[in-house]
């Protein structure tokens, strides 16, 4: 019986895919992994918030459309529009994964790895990664409660410390002692973090302060800083640009790739047809190995019915038709039909292209949402709104059938049952209804400046999500003097950059900044970059001390930074929902203001 490749290493190493552990460790993670997809999804960062009237009242246009934040309708809303994405992909499992052999290279990823902590070398690392995930998950929570006795009020603590000096300070160039920034640039590849802080160069160093000593000719001088007809104006839309052009493009090259390797794949199948039924055993041995034939035997032996997948499709869509409106009465139930009869179809291309790529384009197709809906609705019938809300439920779709589609490969590869793992999204999905609108809702009240522009979390693609649907309502009127033709300029720059990515090839395109995380500092600044780009400086001289190390324990630490980090943002909500704040201000000052504040403190 013929074995080979990654099937050898896996036997030698002497753990049994049959293995109780392994499917119990697949479904917990399914569970947990189902849970945390919607602190994504969910549009808390994104379409949902840019409902918000926070990020309404920065828009000169559309200002009374807005619908704050409640967690029964959060709740509710979620419930209804994140099982069918489920449902969708179900009846395709096998097609997919047995069939077309689709790579899934996170999903693959996963199952390898927790097929490796089943072996005596695994279980070993496995230990000593949790000892450093502690550590440093310990350092960063005890390092933000530090920092938290110093932050009284607006502008103090370490995270408004102008390490770089006070002018790049105020144009966000500075290291804030973030250790989550920190602990993402130890992860994010290092094209990544290039890509951001040039983008803070280019805008923050360079485009905004050339703009802004056109005040008064390209736009009035006497607005407010928030204003989108200002220089907030330009930070917004152009970074929207860049966004769209880089989103579309790899929407555009995701699609027609699947198109064609559908197209290539359904031929080879009609063409070794005969072949197939005049000699399928003989044809079947030569080509599958022993290892490959029990993950197929046990991938297909716990069937889901196609009648049960469409059957649940089918009811979901209709109470979701019926309760959606009731929500949000500006997204009428035919224009949700419309989004549910086309979405299988997305929903299928989502996840074959996540399954060739690895990327799922979940974002590019709620921008489309955004657009034909909000145009379909338009300015008099509440468009923006009805358009953040289709961008909320084609999202959710197509979203969740890619990581389903992600994790029946990593069952595939574990031997895990798919309906068990179908029932572990489920209840992950619910979970996730439930969990993460709480979360948010937490941040929510403590932290009364979420979504404000300068504050700790200023939640920015909330504000290019709405700026999406004002867009999609009004068209470019609204956009201030000259704004159009830069964005034009910088949406062609992130298609041409593609472009010679993707001529180059692998060996000089990772040299090649990445335009969407470009985009990102356009809005919020660089100082998020800074702390990134210091993580990756950290993984480097690591790798070059020690690449083996490096490589086992780099993403153990960088997860201990962020998590522990995170987890101090709970008792800070908490505290701030209590009324109790920091003891400390500790600020910066020029030497001219600190003469001025000494000389009105002595008179």
């Amino acid at each position: 019986m013929e074995r080979n490749g990654r099937d050898d290493i896996e036997v030698e190493n002497g753990y049994d895919l049959e293995d109780d552990h392994v499917n119990l460790y697949d479904d917990v993670k399914l569970v947990e992994f189902r849970t945390n997809g919607f602190l994504t999804i969910g549009g808390f960062g994104n379409y949902l918030f840019g409902m918000s009237e926070t990020v309404a009242k920065q828009s000169t246009e559309y200002r009374d459309a807005f619908k704050n934040p409640s967690l029964s309708w959060m709740i509710g809303f979620l419930f209804v529009v994140s099982f069918l994405g489920l449902f969708s992909v179900v009846p395709l499992r096998k097609v997919m994964i047995v069939d077309f052999k689709l790579t899934y290279p996170s999903g693959t990823a996963t199952g390898h790895l927790i097929n490796s902590f089943h072996t005596p070398t695994g279980a070993k690392l496995a230990k000593k990664q949790v000892r450093v995930l502690g550590k440093f998950f310990s350092f960063s929570f005890l390092w933000g409660f530090f920092q938290w006795f110093y932050a009284a009020g607006d502008g103090c603590g370490f995270a408004q410390f102008p390490s770089l000096g006070l002018k790049a300070y105020e144009n966000k160039f500075f290291f804030d002692f973030s250790a989550t920034y920190v602990g993402v640039g130890m992860i994010c590849p290092y094209i990544i973090n290039i890509s951001v802080l040039l983008g803070g160069i280019l805008s923050w160093g360079l485009m905004w302060p050339l703009i802004d000593t056109k005040k008064g000719d390209w736009y009035p001088a006497d607005l407010k800083p928030d204003s989108l007809n200002g220089l907030q104006g330009y930070k917004v839309f152009i970074a929207t640009a860049l966004i769209l052009g880089d989103g579309l493009y790899n929407f555009f090259k995701v699609l027609s790739r699947t198109l064609v390797a559908l197209f290539s794949q359904l031929r080879g199948r009609n063409a070794i047809g005969a072949l197939l039924i005049a000699d399928r055993s003989s044809l079947e041995i030569s080509s599958i190995s022993y290892d490959e034939q029990r993950r197929n035997q046990f991938f297909l032996k716990d069937q889901i019915p196609t009648w049960f997948a469409v059957a649940g499709y089918v009811a979901i869509a209709a109470i979701s038709t019926a309760t959606v409106p009731r929500i949000f009465p500006e997204l009428k139930w035919y224009y949700i039909l419309v989004i549910y009869i086309f979405a299988p179809a997305l929903a299928f291309s989502n996840a074959y292209g996540c399954g060739l790529t690895d990327w799922s384009l979940a974002y590019s197709y709620g921008t489309l949402a955004i657009f034909a809906i909000g145009a379909w609705a338009g300015a008099s019938h509440g468009g923006v709104l009805a358009g953040l809300a289709a961008c909320g439920v084609m999202m959710n779709i197509v979203s969740t059938a890619s990581d389903l589609s992600q994790d029946f490969k990593t069952g595939y590869l574990t031997l895990s049952s798919p309906r068990s793992m179908f029932v572990s999204q489920l209840i992950g999905t619910a979970m996730g209804c439930v969990i993460s609108p709480c979360v948010f809702w937490l941040f929510f009240k403590a932290f009364k400046d979420l979504g404000t522009p300068g504050s700790q979390y200023p939640a920015p693609y909330a504000t290019v999500f709405r700026n999406m649907a004002i867009l999609g309502v009004e068209g470019f009127s609204s956009l201030p003097k000259n704004c159009l033709y830069l964005c034009y300029g910088f949406f062609g720059a992130a298609i041409l950059i593609n472009l010679i990515k993707d001529a180059l090839g692998k060996k000089w395109a990772r040299f090649i900044p990445n335009p969407m995380a470009m985009a990102i500092p356009f809005y919020v600044g660089s100082y998020f970059a800074i702390d990134a780009c210091v993580g990756s400086l950290i993984l480097f001289i690591w790798e070059k001390i020690d690449k083996a190390k490096a490589d086992a324990f780099g993403p153990v630490v960088a997860s201990g930074l962020i998590c522990g980090d995170g987890i101090w943002t709970l008792p800070s909500s908490m505290l701030a929902l209590a009324g109790i704040k920091p003891p400390i201000c500790m600020k910066f000052l020029s030497r001219g203001t600190n003469t001025k504040v000494d000389a009105f403190l002595g008179s």
